[in-house]
């Protein structure tokens, strides 16, 4: 990696994006959170930004969804080969603006090609149904775009997380306000918006509008935005929902979990111990789909917590840019202190502590608890910070209530040599994705992705799902001539 990201002056400092850049009246600073150096001064969009964003967006979307397809195909391929192209920058970015290690960074660049590519193919994809229908017309059944779909995206995999919703809200014919995370707008919007445009699509089918609450209030409420896609915390996500549901808006929501990664007394503990690294580890613990609890049999679960414990203290914490490292720094020093405060509420009411402990700042050490039981803060809340939290289990039936006991409802991960036992436990989770012999953290961008209960309103990103979730149903009959009506 270079020494130095190249960060001169660029398009998006202090403006906003319409298909083009305008200069903003508010700005945000760009924060690197292993530094806490400035990496770039950004626009900030206000309510009243949002209302033109969405009056521009609203007038691009019928040229955009009235283009040939494979025309409006070519410029998803062609935003592939500009991703591609300028991988070497778009990792220096997530590293530098998110704090993730060059892996994590690498699997997110490969990610969006991916979405891009799928987006593509969604072009050629068939829309709709023929209808059964007595006499000489026809009755189709067809898929028509939404118009203007707000996506709203969090700081976690931002450059991910943005493009999950907005290149296949994009395919499907409709434009699209992006508004990022304020920690992380570059990766989270105003490199999309310069893939995009240098890829041909029109101006105005994408605005990138980063900005705070009263900017995503704006976006939810407003007229002109026909749907919101939201992936963020399920607090934020309940506001967000209360909104489009008074404005009868179509809403996508992707919260929080509380994952369980289960490990049976039949367990290959080598392999469980790497499945639980990574479930809790990677990305610093910052992920949806993190295991915020290691459910392990009490006949091997001194042994788990063992392994566990030594591999945490042979992982290396610093900065990921400069430095060759396991964990970077949590996103800011906000997350910092609320994950400290969870680990040290927990360890007052009696969870032990095995390795670890409290963060150097944003710098959070991998951390391994046990004995953590119902009521305790580790077991009932999102942790979002790098601790493996350990309860242990006697039987199957006590795993699946320990599993269940939340109000939560997003991924699971159990381990065992049986896949029958495996399955038998999978089939009474109340989870949205659930993984025998793999842990919580999976995400494929042709797969539906989501949760249940205060994870996610039942609705799915990936695969399949993209078309239904960003497009609805129109009933669509042709007839030679109008019936001869009775009055």
């Amino acid at each position: 990696m270079n020494a130095q990201l190249q960060m001169g002056p660029k398009a998006w400092s202090e403006a906003l994006f319409t298909g083009e850049w305008s200069k903003a009246t508010n700005v945000l600073r760009v924060t690197e959170p292993a530094t806490g150096e400035e990496l770039a001064c950004v626009g900030r969009a206000s309510a009243d930004d949002i209302r033109k964003s969405a009056a521009i967006a609203r007038n691009a979307q019928k040229s955009w969804a009235a283009m040939p397809l494979l025309e409006r195909a070519a410029v998803f391929r062609r935003a592939a080969q500009i991703t591609e192209r300028r991988t070497p920058e778009l990792l220096e970015w997530i590293v530098r603006e998110t704090g993730a290690v060059p892996p994590k960074a690498m699997f997110e660049i490969s990610s969006v090609i991916n979405h891009m590519h799928e987006a593509a193919a969604m072009l050629t994809q068939p829309k709709g149904l023929l209808l059964p229908y007595d006499g000489s017309g026809l009755s189709i059944a067809r898929r028509i775009p939404l118009g203007v779909v707000g996506v709203i995206s969090p700081f976690n995999f931002p450059l991910l997380l943005s493009s999950r919703a907005m290149t296949p809200a994009l395919a499907c014919g409709n434009a699209v306000i992006l508004k990022p995370d304020q920690r992380t707008p570059v990766v989270g919007g105003f490199l999309h918006a310069e893939i995009f445009a240098e890829a041909g699509l029109p101006a105005g089918v994408l605005c990138v509008m980063p900005g705070d609450a009263e900017a995503g209030e704006a976006l939810v409420t407003d007229s002109a935005v026909r749907m919101i896609s939201f992936t963020g915390s399920t607090a934020v996500g309940r506001r967000v929902g209360e909104l489009a549901g008074k404005h009868l808006k179509k809403v996508a929501l992707e919260l929080g979990g509380k994952n369980s990664l289960i490990i049976l007394d039949d367990a290959d503990l080598d392999l469980a111990v790497k499945s639980g690294a990574w479930a809790s580890w990677l990305h610093q613990g910052q992920i949806c789909m993190s295991a915020g609890r290691h459910l392990v049999h009490e006949r091997v679960v001194d042994e788990y917590v063992a392994r566990m414990s030594e591999k945490a203290r042979q992982l290396p914490v610093g900065n990921p840019f400069t430095e060759q490292v396991a964990l970077g720094p949590l996103i800011s020093d906000v997350q910092a202190r609320k994950v400290n405060s969870l680990l040290n509420d927990s360890l007052a009411q009696g969870a032990k502590l095995h390795a670890g402990g409290e963060s150097k700042g944003v710098f959070f050490p991998a951390t391994v608890i046990s004995d953590v039981m119902p009521g305790m803060r580790a077991f009932e809340e999102e942790i979002f910070g790098p601790i493996v939290s350990v309860t242990s289990f006697s039987s199957d039936d006590e795993a699946v209530a320990l599993a269940n006991d939340t109000d939560y409802g997003l991924s699971a991960g159990i381990i065992t040599r049986s896949v029958s036992r495996g399955k038998a436990i999978a089939d009474q989770l109340r989870v949205g994705l659930v993984h025998v012999n793999d842990q919580t953290v999976n995400d494929d961008g042709f797969m539906p992705m989501g949760g249940q209960g205060s994870s996610g309103n039942g609705s799915r990103h990936g695969g399949p799902a993209n078309l239904e979730e960003f497009t609805q149903w129109q009933w669509l009959t042709i007839k030679d001539s109008p019936p001869p009506y009775p009055l």
